[in-house]
């Protein structure tokens, strides 16, 4: 099974912009995400999926692979799924380009089920919250499955309620995806769901059209990813303290 790994990475981030090229250490934010994807043992290929020269050229001067696509794409997903579509492989991995942290071991444990379970279309990861703040922060994405790894449901609430006092540990979702080629040409085509859009949650599109989801819990996940300039400081602060290899 030959498996590809893609990152979109667009320059006009309405958070961030030129976000992919801003220096971390003496790389650059996308630079770290390809090397770090890069070590993964099943993935035989890594490319950026990108619209923009200016993030072209940098990875070519690095010596990384890039696929230019449209710019009217309005998610990563549709990016990955435009790289993918000419591109003679069985599972696409989706890696955000801002988790320069991304450790090669989850991104393995992502793929690997595929080679076991031909019915499998598509899996993502997860790992235990830890922090009470994280329960009840909406940027932390929750999932719960069922008792064979399969997501029942992603949610910006906490999920499962405490209703009478007992708290189930409870699991964030890590938004890295493995996807079956032929099922992500065919989810980027689908338009998106009610669920989603309440939820701003694009996963929720594959539950909501009758598919499922395996979510894989890791601990070898390193959560530092760089949203706004000020998440810079934060990932210098990691870098600086040897914390490089995870």
């Amino acid at each position: 099974m030959k498996a590809v790994g893609i990152i979109p990475a667009r320059y006009a981030s309405s958070r961030f912009p030129g976000k992919a090229l801003a220096m971390l250490g003496d790389r650059t934010l996308i630079q770290h995400v390809y090397d770090r994807a890069s070590e993964a043992g099943t993935l035989s290929l890594v490319v950026v999926a990108t619209d923009d020269n200016r993030i072209a050229s940098a990875v070519r001067d690095f010596g990384g692979k890039v696929v230019m696509t449209s710019p009217r794409h309005p998610s990563g997903t549709d990016r990955v799924a435009e790289a993918a579509r000419d591109l003679d492989v069985g599972v696409v991995v989706n890696i955000q380009g801002d988790e320069p942290f991304i450790s090669p071991k989850v991104i393995d444990q992502a793929v690997a089920p595929f080679e076991s379970r031909p019915e499998l279309a598509i899996s993502t990861l997860s790992h235990a919250i830890e922090d009470e703040a994280s329960l009840h922060d909406p940027n932390v994405v929750k999932v719960v499955s069922d008792l064979r790894g399969y997501a029942l449901y992603f949610s910006r609430s906490l999920i499962p309620h405490p209703r009478r006092g007992h708290r189930e540990r409870a699991f964030a979702h890590i938004g890295l995806y493995a996807y079956r080629k032929d099922f992500l040409l065919r989810f980027a085509s689908l338009p998106p769901g009610r669920l989603e859009q309440t939820e701003a949650l694009e996963q929720l599109r594959v539950l909501e059209n009758g598919e499922r989801i395996l979510v894989i819990p890791t601990d070898g996940y390193v959560g530092i990813g760089v949203d706004v300039p000020a998440d810079l400081e934060r990932a210098e602060s990691f870098l600086k303290g040897g914390r490089d290899a995870i």
